[in-house]
């Protein structure tokens, strides 16, 4: 079976399941896979897939998403071709990046994030004064870039900031900074963060894609 979805074809993989719902998914092949009982017609199954067709289209985005993300690595605002060799450590030739398997290439992005993540707060923080002592944390967040615990004193950096150019990292490493000084996001805020960093509109407008 085939459906077309946004003038593309995408074949159907349907798997018959003693179960009473009827769930999409889509595989790395980007077939629409479906999992229903034996008692739904393959008919009836089309027309739920036409029914919901902006969800799987969403589900298809995704996974084409991840499809792009796991055949390339994005470093500092660069796009790199992964090449899985047998290089001791990972190191970047030209427009590749040469790296033994992909748990190796995790390790090396996580040690990359806390050297140059850390490297850069301990940069900037220079520049501020009075700044208490804090924590600094990394985590990969879906809705945010980073998070300033003024209470605790914690300063989280979301991971995928190491896929974006270094000065939007600065933005948010200045950004939570100032939130030592004012905790919401008023005038006097936004006045300290172009102290620091002038061109924030245009870093904001940048980052809006997560």
């Amino acid at each position: 079976m085939e459906v077309e979805i946004n003038n593309k074809i995408y074949k159907v993989i349907i798997i018959r399941k003693k179960i009473k719902n009827v769930y999409f998914r889509i595989t790395d092949d980007l077939e629409i896979q479906v999992s229903a009982s034996r008692l739904i017609p393959s008919m009836e199954i089309k027309n739920l897939i036409i029914k919901n067709v902006k969800a799987i289209k969403k589900l298809i985005d995704i996974k084409e998403r991840e499809l792009e993300s796991n055949k390339y690595f994005y470093y500092l605002g660069n796009k790199y071709n992964i090449i899985y060799d047998n290089t001791a450590k990972p190191y970047f030739e030209n427009d590749n990046i040469h790296v033994r398997n992909e748990d190796k290439l995790a390790k090396f992005y996580k040690e990359e994030v806390k050297r140059i993540f850390t490297k850069r707060v301990n940069d900037i923080k220079n520049d501020f004064k009075n700044l208490p002592n804090f924590t600094l944390k990394f985590r990969k967040m879906k809705t945010r870039w980073g998070v300033c615990n003024y209470k605790d004193n914690i300063i989280t950096l979301n991971t995928e900031l190491l896929k974006k150019e270094a000065t939007l990292l600065d933005y948010v490493i200045i950004h939570e900074l100032c939130h030592f000084y004012h905790h919401d996001h008023s005038k006097s805020f936004w006045q300290e963060v172009s102290i620091h960093y002038p061109y924030y509109k245009m870093a904001r407008k940048m980052l809006r894609d997560i």
